[in-house]
Formats: C-alpha cells, structure tokens, sequence
C-alpha cells in the first residue's frame, strides 16, 4: 500500500489522520462498506422515499382529503397493495344521482344503488364475500352542496362509509376514505 491515499469521507479522514497505519485503514473502508450495505438491503424508516403516505392516517377512518392530492392517493394504495376507489361526485345533485355515481365508479351491482343501506351491503358483505381483501382507500371528490343534497344528506352518506369502515376494521382491513366537497 503506498502512503499517498486520497480520501473523500469525513469519517474516514479523521481516523486515518490520528494514526497513520496501513491495517487500520483497511478495517475502517471494510467497516464503512459494511454499514454502508447493511443500509442499502433495509432502507431507513427516517428514508423520504420509504415514507408512508399514511403515517398520520388511522387506518380506519373517514376524513376530508385536506393537502391529500388524489393521484398521490392513488399512488400510495398501489404501494400498499390496496384497492383505490374513485368518485367524482361534483355532477350529482341528488340522492340518487349520487349513489348512482358511487355504484357506477366503484363497479357495484346496480342494486347497492337503491339507497343507503344497500350501498352499505355492496361497500361490505358484497366485497367480504369475495375473498380476502388487502385494504381499501376511498376517495369521494367533490361532494355537492345543493339544497337538494344538504347537509344531513352528506352526512348520512358519509355515515354509511363510517360503518364500512369499521365493518373492515372487524375484519383486520385498513379502509381509509378520503372525501371533498364541491367548490
């Protein structure tokens, strides 16, 4: 080994600096290497890239989307190997416009659009039929604010997706439903 040796890490400068032995530089790199490998197979929880989307989310939950963007929903259940359900809500004025909606965007029978009670038997019993499920995100874009679907109306629907939720939450499944209104 020569004396020259450039070095490029911190790290390794200042140890190399206190001593100048040979072996000593050798079991410092081999040491770097190692800690350096040991990262690179399991990445850091602290690691931006790793981070859940979630990690503020409960599992079971129904929320406003809030600083949520809907393709960054989307991107984060295909991570989490979830199914990612979508309603653009904004055109529904009615009850029944909007379970129309809901059923058509989430491939349910026509029948789980009849009203609330068979929307929540298409969310649940329907899906929990069909096997296993690994998770659920749900979000309900724009939701409307018309005297014809007031209030209590939203409410009501979003009551029925609370009660999903926990049916999944029984059943050990994560279902997280994201919802806006209608600007």
């Amino acid at each position: 080994m020569s004396d020259y040796v450039t070095v490029q890490n911190p790290y390794i400068e200042s140890v190399l600096l206190k001593k100048r032995d040979p072996t000593l530089f050798q079991s410092t790199m081999l040491r770097y290497r190692n800690v350096h490998e040991h990262k690179a197979r399991r990445p850091s929880l602290f690691d931006e890239t790793h981070m859940s989307l979630f990690r503020t989310v409960r599992p079971n939950i129904v929320q406003s989307i809030r600083a949520f963007r809907v393709v960054d929903l989307a991107e984060e259940a295909g991570r989490l190997k979830q199914h990612f359900l979508y309603a653009s809500c904004a055109a529904a004025q009615t009850k029944a416009a909007m379970l129309e909606t809901i059923v058509s965007s989430f491939l349910l029978p026509k029948s789980a659009g009849k009203n609330y009670e068979s929307l929540y038997t298409g969310l649940t019993d329907l899906i929990d039929q069909a096997g296993p499920q690994p998770g659920f995100v749900i979000v309900l874009e724009g939701l409307p604010t018309t005297s014809k679907f007031d209030k209590e109306a939203r409410e009501s629907l979003l009551d029925v997706f609370r009660d999903a939720a926990e049916f999944w939450a029984d059943r050990k499944v994560q279902c997280r439903v994201f919802f806006s209104f209608a600007q």
